[in-house]
């Protein structure tokens, strides 16, 4: 059995703006992503699914805004990525600092692992178990959780080992589609439906 989920990323954070990583830092909205949350509308049929969301505030209270007319169930599943001891810099930081040695590391991609973190490859197994149940359960639902977690499914879909460009370009600021089966293989069926 195949079942349909969406996948939102949380409104922007100050430190989204200032191109910091964010990882499991508990940042909040902030007023300007809080006003962004509540300007979204989830299309049909999706805004009347399930609302599922990251335990970090962020996801949290974005899950809250987006049409605040269904509770919320928190995933511990659909954090983001830990990035460890470079939580709070830029990656223009981190390849101005670490050089070569950063270089080397991004060019791992799905075994990137930043020291004290997680590797996306690492998350996107995490994330196989909550598809995987989904699948099971036979409930679609709409999940809002972070930029490198939906970067993980969109690995998990399309067999992309994150060197390289991205096999579909993500918008940020939409609604991405997937459907999901048993054995936690996700397809991509419907990536940047906007929310307006």
């Amino acid at each position: 059995m195949t079942v349909r989920f969406a996948i939102l990323r949380h409104a922007p954070t100050a430190w989204n703006g200032e191109g910091r990583l964010q990882g499991m830092t508990d940042i909040p909205l902030g007023a300007t992503g809080e006003a962004v949350a509540k300007a979204w509308r989830l299309p049909t049929p999706a805004d009347g699914w399930k609302r599922l969301c990251s335990p970090l505030q962020r996801a949290r209270r974005t899950a809250e805004l987006v049409q605040p007319s269904a509770p919320v169930v928190v995933d511990s599943r659909l954090r983001e990525m830990s990035f460890g001891i470079w939580e709070g810099k830029s990656v223009a930081q981190l390849r101005a600092q670490g050089g070569e040695r950063f270089a080397d590391a991004e060019r791992l991609g799905l075994d990137f692992h930043p020291p004290g973190g997680e590797s996306p490859r690492q998350v996107m197994e995490r994330l196989k178990g909550w598809t995987a149940e989904i699948a099971t359960t036979g409930a679609p639902v709409v999940a809002v959780t972070h930029k490198a977690a939906i970067r993980a499914l969109l690995a998990l879909a399309t067999g992309w080992d994150m060197t390289g460009r991205q096999p579909v370009k993500l918008d940020w600021r939409c609604l991405h589609f997937f459907s999901a089966r048993a054995d936690g293989s996700v397809n991509l069926d419907q990536p940047n439906v906007p929310l307006a």
